[in-house]
């Protein structure tokens, strides 16, 4: 499996820490960053601290975080790192959050695919049921490719059954455009269709970490939905 180094701010307005790893690629287990000076997980170096940034940063290919607590397993924030060297501040603000004892900072990245017109694809997607991370691997260009769940390789419709959609946010790797995603019913009907883009590869673009951010939605979901994504990869 390859690796990739991951590095992370984690700060507020008075006060911040670095933590770094790293990282195994396609897989979260083993991958929490510990502080750069101590060695420390987040939330014993950090306890009850409010943070209000997390930057991300990874070599090439793409990332999601969490902080999640390790005793309850709650992901209690979330969200995708941009590439070494193109941090962007402002778009790396997150809700107040106050770091529990119990929290660590874990990531998960994906290299860039290998093979020419494909592109690796991940999205935080939350409902009523809570928040999940969902993949695509070696998506071909223009081929609409169902996303599964990170964890159990699940569709959309088998996670999130009998709940709400309220929010998709994609990235998709290094200079690939998402195209459309798309929410498909148990009969093959589109129920949503949603265009993204590409991530900002300059300093000071303000899309840095999100090829497609889509919130305030109510899409209720049935048994058997699936979610699509369509990829350009980079030229």
């Amino acid at each position: 499996m390859t690796t990739q180094d991951v590095q992370a701010t984690l700060s507020n307005a008075r006060m911040g820490k670095v933590f770094s790893k790293n990282a195994t690629d396609d897989i979260w287990d083993g991958n929490t960053l510990t502080d750069t000076i101590s060695g420390q997980q987040v939330g014993i170096l950090m306890p009850n601290t409010t943070i209000s940034q997390v930057q991300c940063q990874y070599t090439g290919g793409l990332v999601a975080w969490r902080i999640q607590n390790a005793q309850s397993l709650v992901f209690n924030r979330w969200g995708f790192g941009s590439k070494d060297g193109l941090a962007c501040f402002d778009s790396s603000r997150i809700a107040p959050y106050s770091i529990n004892p119990n929290d660590i900072f874990t990531v998960y990245p994906l290299p860039v695919d290998g093979t020419a017109q494909q592109t690796n694809v991940l999205a935080w997607i939350q409902t009523t049921k809570g928040v999940e991370l969902f993949e695509a691997k070696g998506v071909v260009d223009g081929v609409p490719t169902a996303m599964k769940t990170v964890v159990n390789d699940q569709t959309l419709g088998d996670s999130m059954f009998n709940s709400t959609l309220g929010s998709i946010c994609v990235q998709a790797e290094d200079g690939a455009t998402v195209d459309e995603v798309t929410i498909i019913d148990n009969s093959g009907g589109v129920v949503l269709t949603l265009f993204g883009g590409v991530r900002g590869d300059t300093l000071g673009a303000m899309s840095l970490y999100k090829n497609l951010n889509a919130d305030s939605l109510a899409v209720p979901i049935g048994k058997g939905f699936q979610i699509k994504v369509q990829t350009t990869s980079a030229p």
